[in-house]
């Protein structure tokens, strides 16, 4: 390939640590600039219709933006190999763990970055002047402080900070004890639902100061699945007796068992059911026109983590996830789905599979619109 690809992106960014590490566990050559850069602006910006990253630029002159639709691009290369499996309770296992990181872990994305200023401040400010055009400090801030804000619209409320913290520390410790077993979620290699996850871990919660020193001091094989993630080679020498392979027979371990029927009970299902609710209701006021722009969204979820009540952006880019791991399912024969169904029932997730907007997500030049 003469020319490369070429990721616009940022260390600090959630949804780039996604694709990232799909390109660099999958061998892809590739280049990552900074958004602040004059070429993204002025020509990346209204090719995509909107300033988010991360936007991979195709060597053919195309664009790609969104994390998920960069990984679906190499994934229907034949000669790239699926990271999705091919069985159906590790394919129902890894779709759910991708909606998890890139939809369910905002919370602890968002607190653990914007509410330690003593640890993060001086780090963030140094990581978001390259997002800025100019680079002043001024414009950093006001780009800093507009995410701070965003923390607020994802539930990051006072109240709710006691039970964000018990919860992602519990999470921490179920993380940790699957990685002191097996290098990725399913085995020798990693799948979809380990770059879903790696969103949040890496960028928020594994370089900024304040979180990656609780990580890194709570759970160090939760850290060192992190680094695994983003290295070109398999990067598991602690584990000698592990291919580079999905686990055999359809096995899902105990300890990612107990992963995602934490999740669910913590805040998955409950959130997605109240945006749903939410979305519904502002699709019945609103009737969208097919192919409409789906807004990031589009009122406020309200229910309770460990009983206090959180409101939080109600977010239709959730229910395109969701649609992925429905369609999976779908797709399944009467077997597949039998085992698949049963993964969910055990790990309390199986009302996801009929949690639905009455409108679909869909992608049309790289937005999500409206059928």
């Amino acid at each position: 390939m003469s020319q490369p690809y070429i990721l616009y992106g940022a260390p600090c960014s959630l949804y780039t640590g996604k694709a990232r590490a799909y390109l660099l566990c999958q061998g892809i050559a590739f280049r990552e600039i900074t958004p602040g850069a004059e070429y993204f602006v002025n020509v990346v910006v209204p090719a995509v219709h909107r300033w988010r990253i991360p936007v991979m630029e195709l060597p053919e002159g195309a664009w790609i933006q969104d994390s998920t639709m960069i990984i679906e691009h190499f994934e229907d290369q034949p000669e790239i190999a699926s990271t999705l499996p091919d069985t159906p309770k590790q394919r129902i296992a890894v779709l759910l763990m991708d909606l998890i990181g890139a939809e369910g872990l905002l919370r602890p994305a968002m607190h653990y970055r914007w509410n330690f200023d003593a640890e993060n401040e001086a780090f963030l400010l140094q990581n978001f002047r390259s997002l800025v055009r100019s680079g002043s400090d001024e414009m950093t801030r006001e780009a800093m402080d507009s995410m701070r804000q965003a923390a607020v619209s994802f539930g990051v409320l006072p109240e709710a900070v006691s039970a964000i913290e018990t919860i992602y520390e519990e999470l921490l410790d179920l993380m940790n004890a699957h990685f002191a077993r097996y290098p990725y979620l399913l085995g020798g290699r990693p799948s979809i639902g380990d770059f879903g996850m790696i969103a949040p871990f890496y960028a928020h919660l594994a370089r900024d100061p304040y979180p990656a020193n609780l990580m890194k001091k709570r759970a160090p094989w939760v850290f060192r699945w992190t680094e695994r993630m983003n290295r070109p080679d398999g990067d598991m020498g602690e584990f000698l007796d592990f291919s580079p392979a999905f686990l055999k027979n359809d096995e899902i371990p105990e300890t990612l068992k107990a992963i995602l029927q934490f999740i669910s009970r913590a805040d998955l299902v409950a959130e997605t059911e109240a945006a749903a609710v939410c979305i519904n209701q502002w699709l019945a006021e609103n009737s969208p026109v097919s192919g409409e722009r789906a807004k990031r969204g589009v009122g406020f979820a309200e229910f309770e983590i460990r009983g206090v009540p959180v409101k939080t952006l109600a977010q239709p880019y959730r229910f395109f996830l969701l649609q992925r791991l429905q369609n999976a399912y779908a797709a399944m024969d009467e077997t597949g789905q039998a085992a698949a169904r049963s993964l969910l029932t055990e790990v309390e997730a199986a009302f996801l599979l009929s949690l639905s907007l009455d409108r679909e997500i869909r992608r049309h030049d790289n937005l999500e619109v409206w059928a």
